[in-house]
């Protein structure tokens, strides 16, 4: 009996065939790699079934049984982890021009006027420029310097709040984020938009509790990992609401940055001639002026600096603050070390300058054991590879997605002792820092993208941090004890405490300190 084939049969195995014959074909010359180890990908989700709530965990685990390179691959894309400190020099200073690169995120698209920040803005002449315009202008020493008045000011409103709250209980996250958010948006903004005497005078524009809470939106959207991120075929189903949300606080962000660039730009009307730059929104936008710029600062550009700006600056000082107290209350033999240190260097009828820091190496020490830790970004900014790269005889292909796990370096025990344990001892004598030079210690990156504030975050971080251990005593809630303070964190950008620090204060110095502070 003769077989009759319908007649699609014969166009099916021409399809067939010609697919064969063209894999045969372009599949000859395509280079196989030579991928550093890791667990086998599923289909579809790669390794993201081995990615937990708290991916920086997840990927240290991950790291210790495959190694300091790892691969994995998030849905359709390689991600490569560097996890320690040969890696992390590999990535960010011999090969950094390489990974200089940012993958396109939904975060980045929706809430920084997409990508026209400094954060994820793609490698090229607009990024170049922007860096530029971070180091000579907007983070220049000089400007820095100018602006100490602002954080030594702002720094006595938290200590006379403080003193105000004495004896109760206090949420030492609000207070921390109100300092860091009043001193930033003076220097960046040119006044503090967000107290609830300007509010209440220009119009509320927005509130300092929504602010706040916008601020911990932005961190935490701009780190998740979003399914379509990793799968662009199901972006559009947007499975985790992340989206929805990034579009929402994107209108909630834009409706404030337009009215300060909105004010400025009537001061700089109404003055004409006589205009000076204040702050840097003016600095931002006399950038966008200067027909002489390579590519044109436009209007979102400005709104989406300043937003870099404001975040960045108030985060990264709040949240490392916090966890400098969380772990100094469950260790009080660090605390009495710190407390001695300063009482013997400035005694108890004066506060601390920043130009006293220098002369408190215990004080810096703790802060650099906290960054060890607590590192506010423990896998860094994604970087995106740029060309085809090897190391170690391991191939690692253009469009790689490349993770920097500081988290991991903290933890190496190959480079420190007891890991696990807060002991700032062990930067007494230690000429470790943290601005980028020593692998070791990583807390703000390091190379062209290393976080361009770091100076002033620093600043603020231990001149805070200083003032709160010489001017009061701390100590737990009633029945709590050292055992029981949680210290879960929640993962995003940045990586704060879950439960945020609630403790008792009290003022240890002469109340007339408090009153003029």
């Amino acid at each position: 009996m003769e077989l009759v084939l319908p007649p699609w049969a014969s166009f099916v195995g021409v399809v067939l065939a010609t697919v064969l014959l063209l894999k045969a074909v372009f599949g000859r010359g395509r280079r196989v790699y030579n991928l550093p180890p890791g667990p086998k990908p599923w289909p579809v989700i790669g390794n993201l079934n081995l990615v937990g709530t708290l991916p920086h965990r997840s990927i240290h685990e991950l790291s210790k049984r495959y190694g300091p390179i790892m691969s994995l691959r998030f849905g359709s894309f390689p991600v490569v982890v560097g996890s320690s400190v040969e890696m992390a020099k590999f990535f960010l200073k011999t090969h950094d021009v390489v990974f200089t690169d940012r993958p396109k995120t939904a975060a980045g698209k929706y809430t920084t006027y997409n990508y026209s920040d400094i954060t994820w803005s793609s490698y090229g002449a607009y990024w170049r420029q922007a860096r530029k315009m971070c180091l000579t202008e907007l983070f220049s020493a000089k400007r820095l310097e100018s602006y100490e008045y602002i954080r030594a000011e702002e720094v006595s409103a938290l200590l006379r709040d403080l003193h105000g709250a004495a004896g109760g209980v206090v949420m030492l996250k609000d207070y921390l984020s109100t300092v860091s958010l009043n001193v930033i948006t003076r220097m960046v903004l040119g006044k503090k938009y967000l107290d609830k005497e300007t509010t209440a005078q220009n119009g509320s524009v927005t509130t300092p509790e929504e602010f706040k809470w916008m601020l911990d939106e932005l961190f935490l959207l701009n780190g998740v990992l979003n399914i379509g991120d990793s799968i662009p075929w199901l972006d559009w189903l947007d499975l985790q609401g992340y989206i929805k949300r990034m579009k929402k606080l994107s209108k909630m962000f834009d409706r404030f940055l337009e009215h300060v660039v909105d004010e400025h730009n009537e001061r700089r009307r109404l003055e004409g001639q006589s205009f000076v730059a204040k702050d840097m929104v003016d600095v931002l936008l006399q950038f966008a002026d200067d027909p002489n710029l390579e590519v044109k600062l436009k209007r979102e550009g400005v709104k989406a600096f300043t937003q870099d700006l404001i975040a960045g600056g108030t985060e990264s000082s709040a949240v490392t603050v916090e966890w400098a107290l969380s772990e100094l209350l469950k260790k009080p033999e660090v605390f009495t070390r710190a407390t001695e240190e300063l009482d013997r260097v400035i005694g108890r009828d004066r506060w601390v300058t920043e130009k006293d820091i220098p002369n408190l190496p215990y004080i810096d020490a703790i802060v650099k054991e906290t960054m060890r830790m607590h590192p506010v970004a423990p896998m860094l900014v994604p970087r995106l590879s740029r060309e085809d790269t090897s190391i170690d005889g391991y191939d690692i292909p253009a469009g790689t997605r490349v993770l920097v796990s500081v988290w991991s370096i903290g933890r190496d025990p190959k480079l420190w002792d007891a890991p696990e344990e807060f002991m700032p001892e062990r930067f007494i004598g230690n000429k470790l820092d943290v601005k980028g030079q020593d692998y070791e210690l990583l807390p703000f990156g390091s190379g062209r993208r290393m976080c361009p504030g770091y100076s002033l975050g620093l600043k603020v971080i231990q001149v805070s941090l200083a003032n709160l251990l010489h001017g009061f005593k701390w100590r737990l809630p009633d029945g709590m004890t050292r055992k029981n303070l949680s210290m879960e964190e929640i993962f995003g950008l940045s990586t704060p405490r879950k439960f945020p620090l609630e403790a008792i204060v009290e003022p240890k110095l002469s109340a007339h300190l408090y009153a003029t502070a």
